[in-house]
Parts: C-alpha cells; structure tokens; sequence
C-alpha cells in the first residue's frame, strides 16, 4: 500500500484548493470517519447544515480506495444530493487531491437498472399495458405517446440513458415503456444491444471506480436480493441516513393488485395455452370480487374466504410460469424481441406468484407482533377509479440490515437529524445496532425484539459535531401554548390568526409546513384572500419552480406538506419564518406504524415513544432546519401546537431539535419578525 499523507493535511489541501475555510466541525468528523475505516467500527455523525459533511466523509473514503485499491460506496437518499456529490464535490476533490494521493482518484454513479433506458425495449415494440385509470382517457394516452416519442428522441443523443439526466421529466407510465427492471432484463449475453447496454456500462464504470455513489434503494435491493449489483467494497457511507429505514422498508414492501394480475395475464396471452390464461384472467376477478367486498384497513388475519382465492391466483400464476418456463428456465431460443417478451412476462408472473405466497404465509405465526410482515387492504383513488391493492411490508429492517449491510462492510452513517431525544439510539435500533443507553425502552426494536447487547460482535460509536450555526442567537422557537390543541375537523380559525399575524410580520418571508394537503389547501385559500402579499401552494407547479419564485421573492410564502420538508433549501432574506401547523404524528390508522407500535408494547415496551414519537421528533428536526441555512439567516420557526409545551413528551420532542432560543410569547415573537422585516435586504 503506498504512503499516503494523513486525513487531516489532505483535508487542509482540499478546503484551500476549493476556496473554503477550516470549520472545526468537518475537521472533528473527517478524524473520525478515518479512525472508523481503520478500526472498522461503525460510526454515527450528525452533522448540522454547514459543517461541510460531504467533504469530511470523501476525503477518508478516497484516501482509503486509493491507498487499498477497494471501493468505497456512499449512499444518498436523494437525487439532489447525488447530482451534487457527481457533478460538484468529486470532480473537484479528486482534481485537488490528485498530487497528494499521486493520482487522480475515479468516481462513478451507480443506480437500479430501471433508472437506465432499455435499447432492446426501445428498439422493439413491446408496449406496457395501460394502466386502469387510462383504458379511456384519451388525454393520457396521447400525453403518453409524446412522451415515448421523445423519449425515443434522446435515445439517439444520450451518452448515459440515466432518466435523471432527462429535462423535463416524462411520467413513470412513459418511462416504463422504455426501461426494464433487473428481472426483465434478457441479459447482457443475450441481449443484441448488450455491449451498448447504458446499465452495463454504468456497472462497469462503477467498477473500476474508487468511490461508487448510488441511493439507499439500490443499496437495499443489493442486500436483499443476494445478488451483487454493487461493486465489492468494504466502506459504505450513508448520508442522509435517517432516511435509511423507511427507503429500505419501501423496496422490500410487495403488493397484489387484481389489475397486476390481468397484466400479467395478457402479457403471457401469445405465449402459452389460452386455458392457462383464463385461469389465471379468472383468478383476477376472483381477487377484485374479494377485496371490493372488504375495507380499507390492517389485516390481523385473513378474512373469510381471502385464503381460497389467494390459493387459486398463487396456483395459477405457477401454471402459467411453468408453462412459460419449463424445467424453471428461460428458453433461449427465437428472436430477441420474443426472449424479451418471455422475459417481461416471466417477471410479472413471478411478481404475482411470490405476492400470493408471501401474503399466504404471514400469518403462519399466530403472535402479530414475533410475525415478519404487516399486511394490509389499501383503496388508492386516481382520477376517480379507485384501486384497492394488497400490501405487505416487513415489521423491522433492522436484522435485514444488521446482517446484511453491517455484517459486510465498514458503515459510516451521517445526516444533520441523527439525534432523537438527545439519543442515537432511536436510530440506531431500526437499523439493527444495540442500543449504546441499555436501557429497557430504547433496547427494543421496532419489531419488539430486544436489541443485541453491546458485548457482542457488532461494534458503534456515536458523534455529533455540531454546527456552524449559532442557533440561540440566530434563530427563535416559537410554541403557541396559548392557542388549543390541534383537532381532526382542519385548521381552527385562531389557528388562521395566527398565521395571517406572523406573515404579516414577516412581511411574507414564509415557508408553511402543513400536515396534510388538506391543511396546506385550505391554509393558502384562507391567508390569499386575508394578504396583500403572494401565497404559493404546493401543487401550483413543480416543487422547483415555487421553490425558486419563493426564493426570488422576499414577500412571497410557500405552502405545502412534509414532502417539502427536505427539498427545500433557501438561504437568505427569502426565508424569515417557517410555521408548522401540527406535531407530525403518524396517523392513528397508518397501517405499518401502528403494527410496529404494538410490537414494541407487546415486549413491555414503550411504543407511542419508540415508534409514534420518535417519528414526530425525526420529522420536526428536518422541518424546523429548513430555517437556518447560512451563518447570516436569521428568523423564527413557529409551531401551532401547543402540545409541544404541555404534554409530557414535549421536553422529548423539544430535545430533538436545534437549539434554538425558546418561547411562547406571541408580542415577541411578532416584535422580533418586524425587526427582520425592517432590516435592509
């Protein structure tokens, strides 16, 4: 291995060469990611908005490829941090560490093979069926063909086929017409566009890459599938990793819709015996008649009735593939464009199949707390059909990702929210490390098993490095103790006061973070007609383009739900005050929550705690850091409900955010935004 110079002078020549400064923060986080590499134990970071975390986990990471020749794996949740670690961060690093570390380090960007443009699919015409809502919905399907047409377009001037890469965007409906998923690909030996295949070539770049950037779906589907899509490695780093849990319970999550099934069936209508079809068309309406007569809502254990026709799609779907796959093989023979057919259906059926199975086999353990599955019946409106859809979703991630992801490499994991009540173990716990606290509450799992002690093998510290960021003197917490608790029936109409009064202070400036559509509807109709200033709401326009007329703005305010929450980044002037309508509990019938929650209480545990408000505290964190996002911001973060100063969790609640200086005084609050808003820009 050659002599490399250490972590902390390679760091001091990057932040120079990039033309930053030294933050003692980032200096504090790259040593311990580099003591984490070399004694290979797990490490937590938070890292607050600021400390210039990228940078202090790429500069061990590529220390380490380049010093071992082994890749190095960071994870994102997120495209945007992706795009940024890709096109910014690593094009510029690797080009100011290349005389220290003797060469110029290689990177690569590595996703699922259905982010890829499929040549074989577009070059032949195997269309995917329509879905329900647009059999007659002319406007669709004409939208669709001009989306395919362009999509057709860039095929011919794409050097990467990556669908991030595409301005605009299509619909998901279009790109499937254009893209297969890892099962329905024919394969590389098979496949007559396969030296040309974007995929391919972007697995082999990853390949002799030092460091592999990919997102937490791909990285789960790696550990789940057993099949190695990502390069070997022995370093993975997370960032935003409190998004962690919930990609990875998304990838794992199946679901048996009766419309899944008929496209199942009439993809395989040319390639076996039309009887096969039939049964299997017949045990799709069989499904659809059993789910119409059944509610929305958890299954515990299966209805009447459900088991038989579960049996009956389970038993049509293995007829139909043993059909079209006799002895369990693909038949290789005939055109590409028929092995790709044969390919494509042989994938849906196997997906309808493993479904039946898996929802037939979750109740083999009579205890729904020690099961493995949550299992429940969920009516989806879209354009007026609703579509009632079976779903299956693991209790826990955690012993997945402890043995699969934990067990095989070096894991640094990072986000600016770690911290849940003062404690990682909130986290740490879902992803299936032990609890450093020990104490019984925090030490059991989300599936109500009791987390592994710290004497055993896998081995973690924790470390927060702060922020750059003076938050007792940059910012306010504001709890409105005086208005009432939040109730079921909308926004009460003090609750409309007090946002008219504090943007009115503001001098617009405002990002409102609601809890539901409804809510952000309902908030934005009321304060348009109540303000002289600009009011924008989610759903106008693409969350980029309100994003950007709110920044260019000062007295515009944007309103819209938590899925704003970690897409908006706006510096400055523009963004003087963010309001939050409600704690973010789950809803008290979300189907996976709930189950998970009752686990924990079936081991003697907490669970509104462990599972109800360790969900509010990771999503008020990411909300109420919205607010500070340069060392000049200043405002206030205002949160309506008044529970966070009067029910006994809200002390829990309160030590999850940033510190923040503290009060529930309206005329303060009201006095401090107009001196902002007097404030030249």
């Amino acid at each position: 291995m050659p002599e490399l110079p250490p972590t902390s002078e390679l760091l001091a020549t990057a932040v120079q060469a990039l033309g930053g400064k030294e933050r003692v923060g980032q200096v504090t986080m790259a040593a311990a990611v580099d003591h984490a590499i070399d004694t290979k134990e797990h490490l937590a970071v938070q890292a607050g908005t600021g400390t210039g975390k990228s940078l202090a986990y790429l500069v061990p990471s590529l220390r380490h490829a380049v010093r071992t020749g082994r890749t190095v794996v960071v994870s994102t949740a997120t495209i945007a941090l992706q795009r940024q670690l890709v096109d910014r961060d690593l094009p510029r690093l690797s080009e100011a560490l290349s005389k220290p570390l003797g060469r110029t380090a290689e990177f690569a960007i590595l996703k699922g093979r259905n982010n890829y443009l499929c040549l074989n699919k577009i070059n032949s015409v195997i269309p995917d069926e329509p879905a329900e809502a647009e059999l007659f919905d002319a406007f669709a399907i004409s939208r669709l063909g001009r989306e395919v047409q362009r999509l057709n377009e860039w095929a011919s001037d794409t050097e990467t086929g990556d669908r991030d890469e595409l301005a605009p965007g299509v619909t998901d409906r279009a790109w499937r017409q254009v893209s297969v998923s890892s099962r329905e690909c024919l394969g590389k030996s098979r496949c007559p566009f396969g030296q040309d295949c974007f995929a391919e070539r972007a697995r082999a770049l990853a390949a002799q890459a030092d460091v592999v950037v990919t997102n937490h779906a791909l990285l789960a589907i790696d550990a789940i599938s057993g099949i190695q899509l990502l390069p070997e490695h022995d370093v993975v780093v997370i960032d935003e990793a409190h998004e962690l849990v919930d990609r990875v319970t998304g990838v794992a999550t199946a679901e048996l819709a009766p419309s899944a099934i008929s496209a199942a069936a009439r993809r395989c209508a040319k390639l076996v015996d039309e009887q096969e079809v039939d049964r299997l068309e017949g045990a799709s309406e069989a499904w659809h008649t059993v789910l119409d007569d059944l509610p929305a809502a958890r299954w515990d254990t299966l209805p009447d009735g459900v088991a038989a026709v579960l049996a009956l799609v389970r038993d049509a779907a293995w007829n139909v593939r043993t059909a079209l796959a006799p002895q369990g093989g693909t038949s290789a023979q005939g055109d590409p464009e028929s092995a790709a057919a044969r390919t494509q259906a042989l994938a849906a059926i196997d997906e309808v199949h493993d479904s039946a199975v898996r929802a037939l086999t979750a109740f083999d353990e009579p205890d729904p707390a020690s099961r493995r599955d949550v299992i429940w019946l969920a009516a989806d409106e879209m354009r007026g059909v609703v579509r009632r859809t079976l779903r299956m979703a693991p209790l826990s991630v955690g012993g997945l990702l402890r043995s699969r992801l934990f067990g095989t490499a070096t894991v640094v994991l990072t986000s600016a929210t770690l911290q849940i009540g003062g404690s990682f173990d909130g986290l740490a716990i879902t992803w299936g490390l032990p609890a450093q606290s020990g104490s019984r509450t925090d030490s059991v799992t989300a599936n109500g098993a009791v987390a592994p002690s710290d004497v055993e093998t896998v081995r973690w510290s924790s470390l927060d490095v702060g922020s750059p960021f003076d938050h007792a003197k940059s910012g306010i917490l504001y709890v409105a103790k005086h208005l009432p608790a939040p109730g079921r029936d909308g926004l009460a109409a003090a609750y409309l006061d007090e946002i008219e009064r504090l943007i009115r202070a503001a001098g617009g400036r405002t990002l409102g973070l609601f809890s539901s559509m409804r809510a952000a509807k309902a908030a934005t109709e009321a304060l348009r007609e109540r303000l002289d200033t600009p009011v924008l709401c989610q759903g106008d326009d693409s969350t980029g383009a309100l994003v950007r007329k709110f920044a260019d703005d000062p007295e515009t305010s944007l309103f819209g739900t938590l899925s704003l929450w970690q897409g908006v980044d706006v510096p400055g002037p523009s963004l003087s005050l963010v309001i939050l309508d409600r704690i973010p509990f789950p809803r008290p019938d979300d189907p996976l929550l709930t189950a998970r929650q009752r686990a924990v209480e079936s081991r003697g545990g907490n669970g509104f705690m462990t599972v109800a408000a360790n969900h509010a505290a990771l999503l008020l964190a990411q909300g109420t850091g919205r607010l500070l996002r340069s060392v000049d911001d200043r405002g206030v973060v205002a949160i309506l409900d008044s529970r966070l100063a009067t029910a006994r969790y809200g002390g829990y609640l309160r030590a999850s955010l940033p510190p923040y200086w503290e009060t529930s005084d309206p005329n303060v609050v009201i006095k401090a935004l107009e001196r902002l808003t007097a404030m030249p820009l």
